[in-house]
């Protein structure tokens, strides 16, 4: 017997469906032709992976604090050259 293979959309469909609960899970598997215990898997799998949703976003933020705090940082360096350079310039035209 050969093995089924779904897409992502549509285990995605089943696992919405799964969270509305406004069928059992025996009745989405059937309408599905799905075995209900590989439904079970996609929702705890589903669920399960919820969290990273919110931890990449809030990295994504951390990391763009990080980089704008890093130009701040390398404009201050730059003003602070900038100015050596102007003072050496008059120093030595003396």
């Amino acid at each position: 017997m050969m093995r089924k293979h779904y897409t992502a959309a549509f285990k995605t469909k089943v696992v919405q469906e799964l969270f509305k609960e406004e069928k059992t899970l025996t009745q989405l598997a059937s309408k599905y032709e799905v075995h209900p215990t590989q439904s079970k898997e996609w929702r705890a799998r589903a669920v399960e992976g919820l969290p990273s949703l919110f931890e990449k976003q809030d990295s994504t933020v951390a990391l763009q604090a990080t980089h704008e705090k890093h130009v701040t940082e390398l404009y201050a360096e730059i003003g602070k050259l900038t100015t050596q350079v102007t003072w050496l310039k008059k120093k030595l035209q003396l």
